[in-house]
């Protein structure tokens, strides 16, 4: 049997040696330690050895497999770290060849147009608004001097959730829920950018999502003076300082008197051309003083406190101010549309 045993010992070293890879080391492991492996056999007949010769068999088997366990372990790592070095020099990486360049994000356009405006009323003394979208219809329309059956509700085809929930058609009712929380103490001065949704067949210049940006200035002794004043620093800042403003009567059921106001074409300064449908000048937003009954509702007391309001749309503002044709750009993704973008910041 001690024979036997060093005939194995032999045999197990060299399949350990000549293993060229873990696998086959692992495979050698098992036939000569594993539960069906020779040396375990050789401890289950252990038994029928005499008293005297299984002391001496016993220690020279545990030799013979602290032998053999080295002679993996060391062979083991040896091929984990062949691996490692053959691994590194097909890896290997020349510094000194060109970087392949990286496909870097930009904000986009509306984002940058938004984020522009929001910087211009902040600077004015304005705080930003955030309401939600899905919007109850009291806040959407009635506190805004739409009650239900009106027909100006027709003007704003809505998504009805149920007959009191909707998605807003407008970020107005920021400005209403606002107005709530003043309790009818003022001054409030804010802006309430976010998107909105109307009932409208997609085409070049509409869309059912669309991003708006609406005005409030509520407090003692605000006039139409006012609202023209920041309507004309507006106009300055997004399109240049020769723009002019023209402000023409219109109607709007939250606001009395209701503008709608114009900039001067900076294609054609004013001459007439395509741009501007040969008028000299192009549409931008609505505005108006607060109605009354808007006030009132709202918990402020119009023999004390006037206000003014408006609304525009960042497409529209993005669409001028950079050329573009199509609001539905803004929305498509392609990569060619909004690197020009990147390009320009």
């Amino acid at each position: 049997m001690e024979q036997k045993l060093k005939q194995l010992e032999i045999e197990a070293i060299t399949k350990i040696n000549d293993a060229t890879d873990l696998k086959t080391l692992n495979d050698v492991r098992v036939a000569y330690l594993g539960k069906k492996g020779p040396i375990t056999e050789v401890l289950r007949g252990m038994g029928k050895l005499s008293a005297e010769e299984r002391p001496k068999m016993g220690a020279l088997v545990n030799v013979i497999r602290e032998t053999i366990t080295k002679a993996i372990e060391n062979k083991h790592h040896d091929l984990e770290e062949e691996a490692v070095n053959e691994q590194l020099a097909s890896e290997t990486i020349d510094v000194t060849l060109p970087g392949r360049p990286v496909k870097t994000g930009s904000r986009h356009p509306l984002t940058k147009v938004i984020e522009e405006i929001e910087d211009l009323f902040i600077g004015m003394g304005y705080k930003v608004a955030e309401g939600p979208e899905v919007e109850q219809d009291y806040y959407n329309f009635e506190a805004l001097n739409l009650p239900k059956g009106h027909p100006a509700r027709d003007m704003q085809d809505t998504f009805y959730i149920t007959e009191e929930l909707l998605l807003r058609t407008q970020t107005s009712p920021v400005q209403a829920r606002t107005m709530e929380k003043h309790e009818g103490k003022g001054p409030v001065k804010i802006i309430c950018p976010g998107k909105v949704y109307r009932r409208d067949n997609d085409d070049a210049t509409h869309s059912h999502q669309f991003t708006q940006i609406e005005g409030l200035v509520i407090d003692e002794n605000i006039t139409m003076g006012d609202l023209k004043g920041t309507l004309d620093v507006f106009a300055k800042k997004m399109f240049g300082e020769d723009r002019e403003i023209r402000l023409r009567p219109s109607f709007f059921p939250f606001t009395e008197p209701s503008v709608e106001m114009d900039i001067s074409c900076k294609i054609c300064g004013g001459d007439g051309c395509r741009v501007c449908k040969q008028t000299g000048w192009i549409e931008i937003l609505g505005a108006g003083m607060v109605h009354p009954r808007v006030l009132e509702m709202s918990g402020f007391d119009p023999q004390k406190y006037t206000g003014f309001a408006f609304g525009m749309g960042p497409e529209r503002i993005t669409m001028l101010k950079y050329g573009v044709d199509d609001i539905r750009h803004f929305y498509t993704n392609d990569l060619r549309f909004l690197q020009q973008f990147a390009v320009q910041e």
